[in-house]
């Protein structure tokens, strides 16, 4: 949705530029103590470290997306009577699919490098608890066992996304 209205309300984009260049460029992680003070210990903190290091690469790809669409399919659409929600559901969401899942894809991987550093906030299960773990136990193997599953899990998540971004834009 904030993609949808950056993408195609000039003065939208305009007064958001700066709000959300802010909160973009601003470390997800160095969000972790407001989102502890917010929240508490557990996994809703993670969420929220996670989501708001992943909503920017969607928003923004989408925003793209509407603002590289070509004025004269929404003008066809409109000629031939579509209504708004008409314009958007035929015109516009498939134009800016591509757009979209592209965000989506590195949204996976900023989310899957920020999740094991967030895990390690007082939860008691995950990735980032186990390197802590281990690392506790001197148990450097493990450790290292770890980190290497974590790159291993990444490139398989990468694989996947790009292996149904392609489905998709067959479909």
């Amino acid at each position: 949705m904030l993609g949808l209205l950056i993408g195609s309300a000039p003065r939208f984009r305009w007064a958001s530029t700066p709000p959300v260049q802010f909160l973009r460029m601003v470390s997800p992680l160095s969000w972790a103590p407001v989102a502890v003070a917010l929240f508490g210990v557990g996994h809703a903190p993670v969420i929220f470290l996670v989501a708001i290091a992943a909503v920017w690469p969607v928003a923004l790809n989408t925003a793209s997306g509407v603002a590289a669409l070509d004025p004269l399919h929404v003008r066809v659409a409109r000629t031939l009577g579509a209504t708004r929600t008409e314009v958007l559901r035929t015109v516009v969401l498939p134009s800016i699919r591509p757009f979209t899942m592209t965000g989506v894809r590195l949204a996976l991987g900023i989310a899957w490098v920020v999740i094991v550093p967030a895990e390690m906030l007082g939860v008691s299960s995950g990735l980032g608890y186990e390197i802590l773990n281990a690392r506790d136990r001197l148990a450097y193997v493990e450790m290292l066992v770890v980190i290497l599953l974590i790159g291993l899990i990444g490139i398989a998540l990468d694989t996947l996304a790009q292996w149904l971004l392609r489905e998709r834009s067959r479909g």
